[in-house]
């Protein structure tokens, strides 16, 4: 890295979805204290694509190089299409500043670990054959974006559970109700939810409701501070501090 900061010393910006529910700006603050704390001698920066303060222009601002990761679990629009517009811009009013982009959080085989990390801790043992569980996304209008989930179902099948079926909270069906229902309808013993979702706010409440209501005996808690998510996230800097991702033009 000539010329550029000490790696290592490289700042992070990390840049989450934003919501109008408070806890989700405390679950990106809670997740970000982790890695500051794992990482003490990087400055670590947040910014928000909606909703929250600052804006990535705001987040990047003073700063001569900077890793831009999205707090994302799947590659979508946000990550392909606005992040790196939103760069662009800043890039564009700042052409000296050097921004390594990152990839999103997901797919890496450490989610399924913090997956079973919260269903463990609702009381769901891991691979329990006589339960079946229905992965639950945000979903969306990305048809690839939702075919990432439903690949991560099939690999979650293979630890022993009776089944694993991915579901969408938003834009794709089966619904995480539906998903539940066809399950019970299927003869499975018992099923669960695990959210793949980092933070709660709309549509975690929605679908512990819905998923409940439909006969789910078991909602497990969003990934939030999980410390694989710690794990994930300095692994997506140290790749995008040494091998940058191209910016759309």
């Amino acid at each position: 890295m000539a010329g550029g900061t000490a790696p290592g010393r490289v700042p992070l910006v990390a840049v989450a979805h934003g919501s109008r529910d408070p806890r989700a700006a405390a679950t990106v603050a809670a997740l970000l204290d982790q890695v500051r704390l794992a990482r003490p001698e990087m400055p670590v920066r947040v910014a928000y694509l909606d909703h929250c303060t600052p804006a990535l222009g705001q987040a990047l601002n003073g700063l001569q190089e900077a890793v831009v990761l999205p707090l994302l679990l799947t590659e979508a629009y946000h990550s392909r299409v606005d992040l790196p517009a939103a760069l662009n811009e800043v890039r564009a009013r700042e052409p000296r500043l050097r921004v390594h982009y990152g990839t999103t959080l997901g797919p890496h085989p450490l989610l399924l670990s913090a997956l079973e990390r919260r269903l463990a801790q609702a009381g769901v043992p891991a691979g329990d054959p006589d339960t079946a569980v229905v992965l639950v996304s945000a979903g969306s209008s990305d048809a690839r974006a939702n075919a990432v989930v439903a690949g991560l179902a099939r690999t979650w099948r293979r630890s022993g559970w009776w089944a694993v079926s991915a579901a969408y909270a938003s834009a794709a069906e089966p619904t995480p109700a539906q998903a539940v229902s066809a399950l019970l309808r299927a003869g499975a013993p018992r099923v669960v939810v695990a959210p793949y979702l980092l933070a709660p706010g709309y549509f975690a409440d929605k679908v512990r409701r819905t998923t409940l209501e439909a006969g789910a005996e078991v909602v497990s808690d969003v990934l939030g501070p999980a410390p694989e998510l710690v794990d994930v996230l300095l692994e997506r800097y140290e790749s995008a501090l040494w091998q940058p991702v191209p910016l759309a033009g």
